[in-house]
């Protein structure tokens, strides 16, 4: 289904309901991908009961890809409009990577609403480049380094960022795969959300979730360093850190059957 986010621009929504009396679970992929990067959670979820919604980001995966609006805030009043449009109430928020920057932003700029619990997945917090909000951060210079190739081959990009994103060798079709969720996004999109990503940071929101979250990270993460997860934590008043011993930067993925189990525990809390 789509949603209508803002005049004429349209997200699109994939909604997976087992049933009347579904808790609902609503994913925030990151980027550069798509929903489809959460299929081996919906695989399982609603076999327990849970509703799952996901949207993907405008102008990543099947939504509209419009010029503008690749900010943390816009994304977050996308997730809201959605979250609106479907009703969703007392729902578990989970967000990956980039996602889980907007969804932190989701919380802070919308006071949460409709959610009852966070989740956040190899979040991109507090920041993706090194600052004082963000010690253990990527460095401006490895940023730049990464930055690159995206604007002059984008396919080798994103091959390349895939074999960081995992932290054993999946095999070439799992890499396909990656490349493939890449690649329907918008260029422009994928830059210019990483780059106004470098001027952002969302750790000024962090204070302002008040709802159990719980924090997965992978310990070998090249992206997002673990440490940065032990920030994030320490921020987060009664938040969970949850390490996943065998993840790079994509627990559900990578390591996704000891991953379902724990968020499977964290849901059923």
């Amino acid at each position: 289904m789509y949603v209508e986010v803002e005049k004429d621009v349209h997200i699109y929504v994939e909604d997976i309901n087992p049933g009347p009396g579904s808790q609902t679970v609503f994913f925030i992929h990151g980027w550069p991908l798509s929903h489809a990067m959460f299929e081996y959670q919906y695989n399982v979820l609603p076999m327990h009961g849970y509703r799952c919604i996901a949207m993907d980001m405008r102008g990543f995966g099947q939504s509209d890809k419009p010029w503008h609006g690749y900010t943390y805030d816009r994304l977050a009043d996308d997730a809201a409009a959605v979250i609106s449009a479907l009703q969703v109430q007392d729902a578990t928020l989970v967000g990956f990577s980039m996602g889980g920057a907007v969804s932190i932003r989701y919380m802070a700029r919308h006071k949460a609403k409709g959610i009852k619990k966070l989740v956040l997945i190899d979040a991109v917090a507090p920041a993706l480049i090194q600052g004082p909000d963000a010690p253990d951060a990527l460095p401006q210079a490895a940023f730049d380094a990464l930055l690159k190739p995206l604007l002059t081959n984008r396919p080798k990009f994103f091959n390349d960022v895939s074999l960081m994103f995992f932290n054993r060798n999946l095999g070439p079709a799992m890499q396909q795969w990656f490349v493939g969720m890449g690649m329907q996004s918008a260029s422009y999109a994928s830059i210019n959300l990483l780059l106004g990503s470098t001027q952002d940071n969302v750790s000024k929101d962090l204070a302002a979730i008040k709802v159990p979250t719980a924090i997965f990270h992978g310990i070998h993460d090249e992206l997002i360093p673990f440490k940065s997860a032990q920030l994030v934590h320490e921020k987060i008043h009664g938040s969970e850190l949850i390490p996943m011993a065998n993840s790079g930067h994509g627990a559900p993925i990578c390591e996704s059957e000891a991953f379902n189990v724990k968020l499977l525990e964290v849901l059923k809390r």
